[in-house]
């Protein structure tokens, strides 16, 4: 699909949502989105060795969502997603290494453009993982970084630039590292090789040097620059006056999005803040370690309730909680091991727990898989002044927000512009749980949902060039008998696996599913 140029266009004919809007004036917006927390990961869902109090206080107040998604079982797939309104599929992305340009085209509708349309105030503040840069033009880490979150519609951001299990481990406020010594130059690399240049401070390499990595050895992949004794992806030289410390990471991210709360609280804004936890490395502040018996990756999710907390006093402190949309949400679907040996029970296919504790609860799977444990995540919304608090069944998708927002926001989207979004806001506002009719899934794969069948295609998303990549059987299931996806029944029901599989062809070659 080639993006086009939108045009946007102000409605003249408003919702009747509007007239709530103009009485009570323009809700802020705030996404609280996590990092690989399942949607038994927070305790109003069902975790018992973890307890997320202030997630639980945000559900109370809200609208819990108990069939809410992320559009992909990996992380940049999902983000991409939620901010355009377009599946990632479409545009080739995946997981990003270190150095990737930005994959979010700036000529086409993002959600903090559409934002920026109404009147808000835009930010961004956390981990970012859709590259920045331009594609073939190698990125220079020394000077003005971009294009970033600034060119594709946010005002403000201050970012972990990538993930923080890959190089670069500094942070960017705006297009500029910060702390950088211009006498220690950062450079950034997919090999040693790319960044042994002198005078730049040299790290050391996991690969060589596993005695380096002090913090906790990795078990798989994690094993390049090391940076604070733990391995990273990718390598780095220079910049060692600007090195994050994992530890306090919630806290600058946290005292960044107060700032930025206070900063913009007489006026409309939209805050995007993407928490690096419960993503690994997982190094949570030593106030919060022992907080569990689920260790780092128990310890790192309670810390994330604290930042969830923090944010939701500052709203209350300006007096902005009655007119503020808060959600709470995930990018995808919980991982135990994922390259760091920090005390996690190894995932297998008996047994997805973290001694004893399953962040995905009674769904299959997790991170990587398209079972429904890796796109079924925690999705809580809270607007006092509109959603009345409770729980809602309704399929929904993190990528309907900005048909959504627009339908709220009385703005007109063109067929060109977030062509997968829907406008399910009734849905999100609880006044109503039909929900979606049907929803792709993507993971190494695709997965249509229509209620509460499940066709899973098993055809590689994408196929190794020499062709020896075979798509397995098809699976079926009905989620509503078997919800842990344990009994396939596609040798029972050929012809509604036959017609799943049809739509879901057809909605993959298509330009969009609106």
């Amino acid at each position: 699909m080639k993006p086009k140029h939108f045009i946007r266009r102000i409605g003249t004919s408003l919702l009747c949502m509007v007239g709530t809007l103009t009485a009570a004036g323009k809700p802020n917006v705030v996404i609280i989105y996590g990092d690989d927390v399942g949607f038994n990961d927070v305790s109003v869902n069902g975790a018992k060795l973890i307890k997320t109090p202030n997630i639980d206080a945000l559900a109370a107040a809200g609208l819990n969502f108990t069939d809410g998604h992320c559009s992909a079982a990996t992380c940049t797939p999902s983000r991409f997603s939620l901010l355009t309104g377009v599946h990632g599929f479409r545009y080739g992305v995946s997981i990003l290494p270190p150095n990737a340009p930005l994959s979010i085209p700036t000529d086409i509708l993002t959600l903090p453009k559409l934002f920026k349309q109404a009147g808000y105030h835009t930010g961004v503040v956390g981990k970012w993982h859709l590259g920045i840069g331009k594609k073939g033009v190698a990125t220079d880490w020394n000077g003005a970084v971009k294009p970033g979150p600034l060119e594709i519609g946010f005002d403000s951001s201050f970012l972990l630039p990538s993930t923080n299990d890959r190089v670069p481990c500094v942070y960017l406020d705006g297009h500029h590292v910060v702390g950088l010594d211009p006498k220690d130059p950062l450079h950034v690399g997919n090999t040693l090789a790319d960044v042994q240049r002198p005078g730049s401070t040299q790290y050391p390499n996991g690969l060589t040097q596993p005695e380096a990595m002090t913090y906790y050895q990795s078990t798989h992949g994690h094993n390049n620059s090391v940076i604070n004794g733990i391995g990273r992806i990718g390598y780095q030289s220079g910049g060692k006056s600007a090195l994050w410390n994992d530890e306090t990471m919630a806290d600058e991210f946290v005292k960044q999005a107060k700032r930025y709360i206070a900063d913009n609280k007489d006026k409309p804004f939209f805050l995007y803040f993407a928490s690096q936890d419960i993503h690994v490395p997982r190094a949570p502040h030593p106030r919060f370690k022992g907080s569990t018996k689920l260790g780092f990756r128990g310890d790192a999710m309670v810390q994330f309730d604290w930042s969830t907390g923090e944010i939701m006093k500052a709203l209350e402190e300006h007096g902005l909680t009655e007119n503020t949309i808060v959600i709470f949400s995930s990018d995808n679907g919980p991982v135990y091991d994922d390259g760091y040996d920090d005390g996690t029970t190894v995932h297998t296919s008996t047994k997805e727990a973290d001694n004893g504790h399953d962040g995905s609860g009674i769904w299959r799977g997790g991170k990587y898989q398209i079972y429904e444990g890796g796109t079924r995540v925690p999705l809580i919304i809270r607007w006092p002044a509109r959603i009345k608090p409770g729980t809602s069944k309704a399929m929904v998708n993190q990528i309907d927000f900005l048909a959504s927002f627009a339908s709220l926001l009385g703005l007109e989207l063109s067929k060109d512009q977030a062509p997968d979004s829907r406008n399910t806001l009734s849905s999100f506002l609880g006044e109503n749980e039909e929900g979606l009719p049907y929803m792709i899934q993507e993971a190494r794969t695709f997965a249509l949902r229509t209620g509460d069948w499940k066709y899973i295609s098993n055809t590689p998303l994408r196929r190794k060039q020499n062709g020896k990549n075979p798509s397995k059987k098809p699976e079926l299931y009905n989620l509503e008998s078997d919800p842990g996806e344990q009994n396939n029944l596609i040798d029972q029901n050929p012809e509604k696996a036959a017609s799943m599989a049809k739509k879901l062809d057809e909605l993959i070659a298509a330009d969009g599913v609106r």
